[in-house]
């Protein structure tokens, strides 16, 4: 499980691309047959994935780093499946997966294993009380159609967890898919001032790049994403971005409370 800390503004301000690309970018998590993990001192999130192949079946690994019994011993987590179709089975439970479908895991969850032909990513949390596992497809996700083709950002976002939906401790999690002929996310930018984010960048076509921004307002900067790379966006930080082409990406929130809108809206014009 790799470690990432937590970089302030300050510090930002000083980075060269190489660093911010070190300190917030999350290359190399899906790997044929592995479970990889990068664990955030924002919020404490770990960004991960599991790739089964060949039959085999991935147990969730209980880092070192976690001085737990088990790995959902303290924490909860929501995973997706942005490929193939498989099952994850959770203390003799086994989920059926297809694309975009999502799996809630409560604190307390002992034993897990991601298997089939799929490949997922997750995002766990600390929990303090444990909420019941829930399996939730697509159709099931509160859905919202936003933006316009004149915009280049029309697009529709699924909210998987959260409140209303599936009940969770923190952990919020959805996934935002653009139509053919947009590309630009989450503008007007904000911040959130309570919670962090990370994104994960999936279905970019080959050849194709997603230039993710962060920074604060007055301080903008850009980070290169190529398919099935993932971001840490700190609270301080807006987290827009542009493709060359339309793609899909899975977001997850945690922090001080679970209010899908509570940001700090920054106009377009006041970026720098």
């Amino acid at each position: 499980m790799e470690i990432r800390y937590c970089i302030g503004k300050k510090e930002y301000a000083r980075m060269t691309a190489e660093e911010l690309r070190e300190s917030f970018l999350v290359p190399g998590l899906f790997v044929p047959n592995e479970v990889r993990m990068c664990y955030s001192h924002y919020d404490r999130i770990i960004a991960g994935a599991a790739v089964p192949s060949g039959g085999a079946l991935l147990p969730l690994p209980n880092g070192e780093e976690l001085a737990a019994a088990h790995f959902l011993e303290r924490r909860e987590m929501g995973a997706i499946c942005i490929a193939g179709a498989g099952e994850i089975t959770a203390d003799g439970v086994t989920y059926p997966m297809q694309k975009y479908d999502c799996l809630y895991l409560g604190r307390g969850t002992q034993t897990v294993t991601f298997g089939g032909d799929a490949v997922y990513y997750f995002n766990s949390t600390p929990a303090h009380r444990a909420y019941p596992c829930q399996h939730i497809p697509k159709e099931n996700a509160v859905s919202v159609h936003l933006g316009s083709s004149a915009g280049c950002n029309e697009r529709t976002i699924y909210k998987y967890i959260l409140p209303g939906n599936c009940p969770s401790c923190q952990l919020v999690m959805g996934l935002t898919i653009l139509a053919e002929g947009s590309n630009w996310n989450t503008m007007p930018s904000h911040t959130h001032e309570r919670r962090m984010e990370v994104y994960l960048y999936f279905d970019v076509p080959e050849g194709e790049a997603v230039f993710h921004m962060m920074g604060p307002a007055e301080e903008t900067r850009h980070l290169l994403l190529h398919d099935r790379e993932a971001v840490i966006s700190p609270p301080w930080s807006i987290h827009s971005g542009v493709g060359t082409k339309n793609y899909t990406f899975i977001w997850g929130m945690c922090g001080e409370n679970q209010d899908f809108d509570d940001m700090q809206g920054i106009a377009t014009e006041n970026l720098r």
